[in-house]
């Protein structure tokens, strides 16, 4: 199961974060921290898988921004057995959907769309599960609510 989802500049600050299990807000910031701080340091030459504090954390780079996700088990007690590959095709899969919605997509777009982005993971992920990944499928809705804006603006203008 995804416990959240970050994506972050170069400098360590978060643009976007979701999570999937309840989690203080101290914890939260502290976790966030911590765990940027250790993707960050890492050299390109090594592996974009680690463990902290009982999360599985997969990371990738993607020009200036790293996209984090962190699994943890279903229940507690067992052990954590998220493919790890998988959730490396899911981060990929989410920018190449983020890339065909905003063009190339960049800190900028995250940080002024940030309403549409959330709309697009929450498409892609419910409840901490990967629900869609076909792009069509998520990018539609996305299109249609940007289509009827356009023309409740123009009704006004």
């Amino acid at each position: 199961m995804i416990s959240f989802i970050l994506m972050v500049n170069k400098q360590g600050q978060t643009r976007y974060s979701s999570y999937y299990e309840w989690i203080s807000m101290e914890e939260r910031v502290a976790l966030e921290s911590e765990i940027i701080r250790k993707c960050l340091s890492r050299s390109e030459l090594q592996c974009s898988f680690l463990e902290y504090r009982g999360y599985k954390v997969i990371y990738r780079r993607y020009a200036s921004l790293f996209f984090i996700v962190g699994t943890k088990p279903d229940l507690a007690g067992t052990e954590n057995n998220e493919n790890e590959l998988g959730m490396l095709e899911f981060i990929h899969t989410l920018v190449e959907t983020m890339d065909k919605w905003a063009g190339s997509i960049c800190e900028l777009d995250i940080m002024y769309q940030l309403e549409e982005v959330h709309f697009l993971v929450d498409e892609m992920v419910q409840n901490g599960y990967i629900a869609e990944t076909n792009r069509a499928n998520i990018l539609r809705p996305i299109a249609l609510m940007e289509r009827e804006s356009q023309k409740a603006d123009s009704m006004f203008r």
